[in-house]
């Protein structure tokens, strides 16, 4: 299945959580830029809040897959698609790499946040969490929102996302209460190939325009 825009999908998903969602308090939790396109739609359709989880992944030097991810309360979570035995070996060949990555990777979601910070226990907590991405290919940022998210109450963790890989689908059986994906490949493609138009707001705006969200609903 291909995609206008990340708008058009976003539509496509608003529709579907509409008629089960439209009178249950939620909360849209988007977990990148391009989620937050996607996001905007279902949060419009629900009359919901809408709000972005800042997550940097950690790339494995040269083999082009995630170890895992930083969120912005500085936690940090391990790739659910590694065993343990893969963890430790990365964790002994790379520690004093991955630390450092560590490092500069909460430092860049810092100086993002400014003052301010996207998201907080008291917004989601006793709602229905919709986590929205706008492609999963390994899903290792959701890994690092559902550790985000344990220690919040929650009514119940609902995932939206156009497209996603087998892997993310098979993970996400056990993370989530609730998916919603309209199209799973067996062959990923990365998550532009999906979409015609491929044009999507800068970090810093889509964060400026997401605190000014926030600040309505305070």
């Amino acid at each position: 299945m291909y995609f206008e825009n990340r708008e058009q999908a976003g539509q496509i998903l608003a529709t579907e959580l509409l008629e089960k969602y439209r009178y249950e308090d939620c909360a849209v939790v988007a977990l990148s830029d391009g989620a937050v396109l996607v996001g905007e739609q279902i949060a419009k359709a629900l009359h919901c809040i809408l709000t972005m989880l800042l997550v940097e992944e950690i790339a494995v030097p040269g083999e082009g897959i995630s170890f895992g991810g930083v969120s912005q309360n500085g936690g940090f979570t391990y790739n659910g698609m590694f065993s343990a035995g893969e963890m430790e070996e990365y964790d002994s060949e790379y520690h004093g790499y991955l630390e450092e990555q560590k490092r500069e990777a909460f430092q860049k979601i810092n100086r993002l946040l400014g003052d301010g910070g996207l998201i907080n226990d008291a917004m989601l907590r006793d709602r229905v969490i919709i986590l929205v991405a706008d492609g999963l290919d390994t899903g290792a940022s959701l890994d690092v929102a559902v550790d985000f998210l344990k220690p919040i109450r929650i009514k119940r963790l609902v995932v939206a996302t156009p497209v996603s890989t087998v892997q993310a689908v098979d993970k996400l059986h056990v993370l989530a209460d609730e998916l919603h994906i309209l199209d799973v490949k067996t062959n990923f493609m990365g998550t532009d190939h999906y979409y015609n138009q491929n044009i999507i707001p800068s970090h810093e705006d889509t964060i400026a325009k997401i605190n000014q969200i926030v600040l309505n609903w305070h």
